[in-house]
């Protein structure tokens, strides 16, 4: 009897210790998990609740409260725009937002995505402040065969007659032009091809007069400017003649008439004429 009351004893002792054993280590692994944790949140800095979507949102897409929630974000890496309260963002009483800019899920919601309050998401909202829509007349050869996109920019061209001369000239009246909308759409997350008709570009009301004035005097063509390209075009002006390198050759100059001066002497009957050099 004494002989199992010692194992038991014993086994007791050895599980007991065990038990110690695991709640150590546990202890100890929940410990570098919070100290782990801390140095994190010591380096992200203050936190602050910032709204953000709960689904991907498409350009003219109403905004609900049920598509958004909040969650912390540090505030050492916040949007400028971000909304962080749900009443900045849904006054009480007003008109529902729509979406400007296509939004992933999760992605903060920043105020250049989303309309004001009852706001349509038209063209009027795309324009920068000072600036002019003014629409173009393209068609599959001036408009880049339907590569145009709103918020991509062009160089415009102009081909006409200078001055009632016998041939045409193209020139780059205006460089790197900001595309509002192709056709009837601004949405600039769109990825069809479109065949357009009509562009609209954002201008200054300058360059708004230089193109209508070219637009009624000649063609415009449409050129592709590249993503990240901070290139200015220079005066650029082709005619016919520059295209297949035809020289025009200078007249040859007049003949100048050699002048002749004389004096006249009578001798008797006789006249004689005798050559000086001329004074005038």
């Amino acid at each position: 009897m004494r002989i199992v009351f010692g194992l038991v004893l014993i086994l007791g002792l050895s599980l007991a210790g065990f038990a110690v054993y695991m709640a150590q280590n546990y202890i100890n692994a929940t410990q570098a998990q919070l100290d782990e944790e801390r140095a994190r949140s010591a380096k992200l800095g203050p936190m602050v609740d910032v709204l953000i979507t709960t689904k991907a949102l498409n350009y003219g897409d109403v905004l609900t409260k049920e598509d958004i929630r909040s969650i912390p974000w540090p505030q050492s890496a916040l949007p400028e725009t971000a909304f962080v309260k749900m009443e900045d963002l849904f006054p009480e009483g007003a008109e529902p937002r729509l979406v400007l800019r296509q939004m992933e899920k999760f992605e903060p919601v920043l105020a250049v995505k989303v309309t004001e309050p009852g706001e349509e998401a038209g063209l009027t909202t795309r324009l920068a402040k000072g600036m002019r829509a003014f629409a173009i007349k393209v068609d599959v050869e001036s408009g880049v065969s339907g590569f145009l996109r709103p918020g991509d920019r062009v160089d415009v061209y102009w081909t006409g007659s200078v001055n009632g001369s016998d041939g045409e000239v193209t020139r780059a009246i205006e460089s790197a032009i900001k595309l509002a909308a192709v056709d009837q759409s601004s949405d600039s997350e769109s990825t069809d091809a479109i065949i357009a008709r009509t562009v609209t570009v954002e201008a200054t009301p300058q360059q708004v007069a230089r193109l209508a004035q070219a637009q009624a005097t000649g063609r415009l063509s449409l050129a592709l400017v590249g993503n990240g390209d901070e290139t200015t075009s220079d005066v650029v002006e082709v005619d016919s003649k520059t295209l297949l390198g035809i020289t025009e050759e200078a007249p040859a100059p007049a003949p100048v008439e050699e002048r002749v001066c004389s004096v006249k002497t009578r001798k008797g009957a006789d006249v004689i004429d005798t050559a000086i050099p001329c004074t005038d």
